[in-house]
């Protein structure tokens, strides 16, 4: 069964940089909407940000705004999260997946090829 492969985690301290990254073989990402997800230990996973086929951006979660921008690479076929400025309340396990139906947004349960997830941890 296909599933994306995250990657790009680790431990980083607050106000520091991470790249996460999003690769599915056999799928191609650029035609498809991808979104980026992520569940702090004793929470339900959230939505963090969501890029469309034609690139159009959602955002799911305020409190990453301004400093998380979600981008695709078509030749890599990869999308990638970039976050800055981490803060403690980053700090989960991070999914990417694909919507399900075609739509240009990213639904929790419209989802699918949920990826193992990368982890995250912004501590001091």
């Amino acid at each position: 069964q296909l599933q994306f492969v995250e990657s790009g985690g680790g431990l980083v301290q607050p106000g520091g940089s991470l790249r996460l990254s999003c690769a599915a073989s056999g799928f191609r990402l650029n035609s498809n909407t991808i979104g980026w997800f992520r569940q702090a230990p004793g929470k339900e996973r959230e939505g963090v940000l969501c890029i469309s086929q034609n690139g159009g951006v959602t955002m799911y979660t305020d409190s990453v705004k301004g400093r998380f921008t979600i981008s695709r690479d078509n030749a890599k076929n990869t999308v990638y999260l970039q976050m800055t400025g981490l803060k403690a309340e980053d700090t989960g396990v991070y999914y990417c997946a694909a919507n399900a139906f075609g739509g240009s947004i990213c639904p929790i349960r419209g989802m699918r090829y949920w990826g193992k997830g990368t982890l995250v941890t912004v501590s001091s």
